[in-house]
């Protein structure tokens, strides 16, 4: 029987999730087979062994952000992060007399609807806009301060654009008025260097999955000596200091570990490597496609987010043409919606070159030869739908 050629699908949307590294899956093994104790069981050698795996996972994640252990807080990943700060800091701080909060328009679904669930609650909220780079400018959050801010919340890197934010001076602004910093950097951490950002915020959050670990697990940074009072979202044993209860995922927990541990280390080389392939990507976008348009800042970019516009082209339409290649519309949370990238449209594009938009995620696992033939792909596939567009001026 003849072998076949055809090549595996490639895989190019590492802002949804990334593959599990190796290194991370070998860590997590013993702690579902051999030491599956429970580490809240405090008087057997199997509970004893899930504890000390949990505080040397705390500690790994805790030393690539440059905190102490204690303000790390367990979860089931960033969007849970997200609402335990904005909701426990909100809801546990309602009787001081601040009610004002304030996020961007260019956010991760997971704080613009706590935010809006907040409003709905009797919060004020001020959403203030991006440039059209889709960066929040420091400005903008300033203005929005008023003698009622309890906090505001900026995520750290954009989930669609790759825009990184000046979260430094943002923080700088906000503490100077006695006010909360909250950034959703589930993006960033792993990616870029946050451990200066990180002495300006009082909350962050992170997730596994985006750093080549496991789903279902991650981290929020709790600053304790800033005196917040935060409301659990559940109740039930106490767990993580009395902030999130349940027991906790060892594996999972070993796993988060080991990643930040293993990103943290190689991230410089790491990044300079994602960087050079999406360099080479872009450039062969270019130049066998007319007519695109490169979404988002050229720096102050994560080193493997691209995100391009297509002229005459439905995103929808590509995608479903570029069937072995992963890539996306827009955050992974909302591809279930036909409405264009509200991160896109916030930078003040059309719905049209919005909706011909697709972000490209590269990440650890990414080759030179999977850059070049997804160019290829998506090459063909543009001047497939251009040839049957009306739109396209192009069309014979």
């Amino acid at each position: 029987m003849q072998a076949s050629t055809q090549k595996a699908p490639i895989y190019l949307d590492n802002h949804a999730t990334t593959r599990a590294d190796p290194r991370v899956v070998e860590a997590m093994l013993p702690f579902f087979l051999d030491e599956y104790g429970n580490a809240a069981s405090s008087s057997h050698r199997f509970g004893w062994a899930a504890a000390d795996a949990v505080d040397r996972a705390r500690e790994q994640v805790a030393a690539a952000l440059g905190v102490e252990p204690g303000g790390i807080v367990f979860t089931s990943g960033a969007t849970e992060s997200n609402n335990l700060a904005l909701k426990g800091l909100a809801r546990g701080s309602s009787g001081a007399g601040r009610t004002h909060l304030i996020t961007a328009a260019s956010e991760h679904r997971a704080v613009l609807d706590p935010m809006k669930r907040l409003a709905r609650e009797g919060f004020d909220l001020t959403i203030v806009g991006c440039d059209g780079e889709g960066l929040v400018d420091p400005d903008r959050v300033a203005a929005a301060i008023t003698d009622k801010t309890l906090m505001v919340s900026v995520m750290t890197a954009n989930n669609e654009v790759g825009a990184i934010n000046p979260i430094a001076e943002i923080g700088r602004i906000c503490r100077a008025r006695g006010v909360f910093v909250h950034t959703d950097a589930a993006q960033a951490v792993g990616k870029i260097p946050v451990v200066d950002l990180v002495n300006h915020v009082d909350l962050l959050s992170l997730s596994a999955h985006k750093l080549y670990g496991p789903k279902g697990i991650g981290a929020l940074y709790v600053n304790r000596q800033r005196g917040m009072k935060l409301l659990p979202l559940f109740d039930g044993g106490g767990h993580e200091r009395g902030l999130r209860s349940g027991t906790l995922p060892v594996p999972l927990v070993v796993g988060l570990g080991a990643a930040v541990a293993i990103a943290d280390r190689e991230r410089p080389a790491e990044a300079e490597q994602i960087l050079i392939l999406r360099e080479r990507l872009k450039t062969a976008l270019e130049r066998l496609i007319p007519a695109t348009q490169v979404n988002g800042p050229a720096a102050n970019r994560l080193p493997g987010n691209l995100n391009m516009s297509f002229q005459d082209v439905d995103g929808s339409a590509l995608l479903m043409t570029l069937r072995d290649l992963a890539v996306s519309s827009g955050s992974a949370c909302s591809s279930t919606e036909p409405e264009p990238s509200h991160v896109l449209m916030a930078m003040g594009l059309d719905e049209e070159t919005a909706r011909a938009s697709l972000r490209f995620g590269l990440g650890r696992f990414t080759t030179a030869d999977e850059v070049d033939r997804a160019a290829q792909a998506v090459a063909i596939a543009v001047a497939a739908l251009r040839e049957h567009s009306i739109a396209w001026p192009g069309r014979g």
